[in-house]
């Protein structure tokens, strides 16, 4: 017997990081398919412009805003009890949820890397654990977790970005033997570049740089087709996936050359605090 698969008429679909970017493009076609969505970010404004997005967009379904910090465990919780109450059983539970700031080597910072982590690994986790308790009780459920190109390489600028993506990665390779045999679908979503508020931070070349609307697409047709993994666009995520198995010399001379941060001047010394790109 195949695994469960969610539909807009088994139950709710969850969201967190539904504000912005690929969390707010994929609440909307979501909702679109005819799923009532609860919407979950920090922003409580935001949120119920993304509803109000929805219903301009005639959607079938509908998205209710939940606003939490994912960062918060027992609110995070509370939240789970009140979409169960209030709309029904989560039976799709997206954690997108995620931040990013550059991690550079010669400015390292104790509070990126904690901020990050608690962000983007813990904050998915005070989800996880309460709504596939719940799942488990069921009998069913589907769970979509965000990842990256980032967990396949190290990347420039993202050191404590890419470790969390990784774990994300091997947390949900691990979970899956497991969720199997609860009938519990989970998935990992790693997406290249996409055209969001995050990777406008980014201060290098983005190959195969997406639109938002195009990767929320993508991300829908995974949740509704793909299989473990899903990862997109597959002409970026072959081949960074193919780095992985290069000579080491040759692997960081290919990345330096791609992203151009051989032209990036690295202040070292007294003066690390002045870091200057051309």
């Amino acid at each position: 017997m195949s695994l469960y698969r969610a539909r807009p008429e088994d139950g709710v679909a969850w969201i967190t990081g539904a504000s912005t970017g690929i969390g707010r493009q994929v609440a909307i076609d979501l909702a679109r398919a005819g799923y009532i969505v609860a919407a979950t970010a920090r922003d409580d404004d935001k949120l119920e412009e993304v509803a109000e997005a929805a219903i301009k967009a005639g959607t079938r379904g509908r998205i209710v805003p939940m606003a939490c910090d994912v960062k918060d465990t027992a609110a995070m919780e509370r939240t789970v009890d009140r979409i169960e109450g209030e709309l029904g059983p989560i039976v799709l539970a997206i954690f997108n949820a995620g931040t990013y700031s550059p991690t550079l080597g010669e400015r390292l910072e104790v509070e990126n890397f904690h901020g990050t982590f608690t962000v983007n690994l813990f904050g998915v986790v005070n989800g996880l654990v309460p709504v596939s308790d719940r799942m488990r009780e069921r009998g069913h459920g589907q769970i979509a977790i965000t990842g990256s190109v980032t967990a396949y390489f190290g990347l420039p600028s993202a050191a404590a970005y890419g470790a969390t993506k990784a774990a994300l990665n091997s947390m949900a390779r691990s979970l899956k033997y497991d969720f199997d045999k609860l009938n519990i679908r989970i998935q990992v979503f790693n997406p290249g570049f996409v055209d969001t508020p995050l990777t406008k931070k980014n201060k290098f070349a983005m190959p195969a740089l997406m639109k938002v609307e195009d990767a929320g697409a993508r991300y829908v047709e995974g949740l509704k087709t793909g299989g473990f993994e899903v990862s997109f666009p597959r002409r970026l995520s072959y081949v960074l996936k193919a780095f992985g198995y290069l000579p080491d010399s040759l692997y960081y001379r290919l990345v330096r050359r791609v992203t151009g941060w051989d032209e990036r001047r690295v202040a070292s010394g007294k003066d690390k605090r002045r870091v200057v790109s051309r």
